[in-house]
């Protein structure tokens, strides 16, 4: 199984984590969805993210590990490297936290220039914006092939978009 997933900040120190979990790269739907809104979310430091959306994810992940015991690969929102030194961002944080386990995929919309190496750019559909996939644990190259291939016509998968929808529904 393979899982999606983002956060949505509100009311200062609150997160909305969802997880879209599914089968299929292909699929346009999920097979189950999973939430969890916590309190006392640390605030943004620039360069540090991951203090604040790890403990968010990592929280989820231990309630779905109760009801989905194969967990193929890990898709978040943002990158596993911070630049080509390989510093670590979200997704390397994510990785090391769940002991190398399992495969995690970044997904970014936005560029983060310091990073050249470990990041592949994919253009989807019209868009001649690129997203940016990075990964551990998992070849770049495989990683940007499931991306691509995922369900959607537009620049940004469907179970992507989806995810970040729901986050903001609560």
């Amino acid at each position: 199984m393979n899982l999606v997933f983002d956060t949505y900040y509100f009311d200062h120190n609150k997160a909305n984590t969802i997880c879209l979990a599914f089968k299929d790269w292909e699929s346009s739907v999920p097979d189950y969805d999973f939430s969890e809104i916590k309190d006392g979310v640390e605030e943004y430091i620039p360069g540090q993210f991951y203090k604040r959306e790890l403990p968010c994810i990592l929280s989820l992940v231990e309630k779905i590990r109760s009801q989905i015991k194969d967990i193929s690969c890990i898709i978040i929102d943002g990158f596993v490297y911070l630049d080509d030194e390989m510093k670590p961002g979200l997704g390397k944080h994510l990785f090391d936290a769940l002991n190398g386990e399992i495969p995690i995929i970044g997904v970014a919309k936005t560029n983060f220039a310091t990073v050249e190496k470990y990041k592949l750019h994919l253009k989807r559909g019209n868009s001649e914006t690129p997203l940016y996939i990075s990964s551990v644990g998992i070849d770049m190259e495989t990683a940007y092939d499931f991306i691509e291939k995922m369900h959607g016509d537009f620049r940004i998968p469907t179970l992507l978009k989806k995810v970040d929808t729901l986050t903001r529904q609560f």
